[in-house]
C-alpha cells in the first residue's frame, strides 16, 4: 500500500502462539520447518466454521530462493518475511538445507499446492474465498476454473487492483468491501515483493488469513502451466518455468541461485 507517505504499521496480536511453528533461520528469514500435511492440520484447526478463524488479520508468505536472497539483502523486506504468521517453503532448495540442518520432517510446501489441497476441502469445511491481484481477465478464468473444478466452492469476491498506487479512500474502501464478504482466505496475487508488502500493510486490517501466493492465479487460471510432478519432485521447477521465460527469469535465477548457494550452503547462513 502505496499511500504517497510513509506507511505507519498498525500494531497486530495474534490468536495463536506462533512460537509452536517449527522454523528454520535461512538467511535470516525464519522459513517454517514444515510439510504440506502438517500445515493443513494446522489451517484446519485454526479456520473453521464453529470456532471461527483464529488466523484472521495474519498473513503466510510464500517463500522460495528470489524472495529468500531479496530478505538477505534487505532488512526491510526480511522484517515483513518474519513478521507474518509464516514463511513456507515454496522452494525445493529452502526445504533441502533445512533437512540438512536437522529439521527431517521438512518438505517443499508451494502456493499452487496449497491452493489445491484447500480447494479440494473448502465445501466440507465451509471455507470462503477472495482473490485479490491479477487481471480483470485472469480473475474472469480463474472464477471459471474453480467452478468447474470444485463445485460448490464459495468465491465470495475477486478484485484486480489498478497498476497504480490506491489512494487512502480507495485503500479504505477495498478494506471494507474485502471484510463485508466475510472470507476465510484472500489470495493475493500480486508478485513478490509487492504482494507481501501488501499483506504486512494490511496485517490486523483484513478480517481473514492473507496469503501470498505469486502466479497461483495464473496457473489455475490456465493461463501458464506447472512442471511435470517428476521436475516438482526433483526440485527442477524453477528449470520449466526458466524455460517459458527465459527472458525474464535467466537473470534473476543467476543472480540469486549462486548468491543463495554461496551464503546458505557454503557459508551457512
Amino acid at each position: 500500500m502505496n499511500k504517497g507517505e510513509e506507511t505507519v504499521h498498525k500494531e497486530f496480536t495474534r490468536q495463536v502462539d506462533k512460537s509452536k511453528i517449527p522454523n528454520c533461520k535461512i538467511l535470516g528469514v525464519n522459513i517454517a520447518a514444515i510439510n504440506m500435511g502438517w500445515l493443513l492440520k494446522y489451517l484446519k484447526t485454526n479456520v473453521n466454521s464453529k470456532s471461527g478463524n483464529r488466523l484472521a488479520g495474519d498473513y503466510i508468505c510464500v517463500s522460495n530462493v528470489h524472495t529468500t536472497v531479496t530478505s538477505f539483502e534487505d532488512a526491510d523486506y526480511c522484517k515483513i518475511q518474519n513478521s507474518g504468521l509464516m514463511a513456507i517453503p515454496d522452494g525445493g532448495p529452502l526445504s533441502t538445507v533445512g533437512r540438512r540442518r536437522g529439521h527431517l520432517n521438512m518438505s517443499r510446501t508451494t502456493g499452487p499446492n496449497l491452493m489445491g489441497e484447500l480447494f479440494e476441502v473448502s465445501v466440507e469445511n465451509d471455507y470462503r474465498h477472495y482473490f485479490y491481484g491479477s487481471t480483470e481477465e485472469t480473475l474472469k478464468k480463474l472464477y471459471g476454473e474453480l467452478e468447474k473444478k470444485y463445485p460448490g466452492i464459495k468465491v465470495i469476491g475477486m478484485y484486480s487492483p489498478p497498476f497504480r498506487p490506491l489512494t487512502v479512500e480507495e485503500d479504505a474502501e477495498i478494506v471494507k468491501r474485502i471484510n463485508e464478504t466475510k472470507p476465510d482466505f484472500v489470495w493475493v496475487g500480486l508478485g513478490a515483493p509487492k504482494q507481501e508488502k501488501w499483506m504486512f500493510d494490511h496485517q490486523g486490517m483484513i478480517n481473514a488469513l492473507m496469503i501470498g501466493v505469486g502466479a497461483g492465479f495464473d496457473y489455475f487460471a490456465g493461463n501458464i502451466y506447472r512442471a511435470p510432478e517428476w521436475m516438482q519432485k526433483s526440485n527442477l521447477e524453477w528449470f520449466y518455468r526458466l524455460v517459458q521465460d527465459p527472458r525474464r527469469l535467466f537473470k534473476r535465477y543467476w543472480n540469486t541461485n549462486i548468491k543463495f548457494i554461496w551464503h546458505s550452503m557454503i557459508r551457512g547462513k
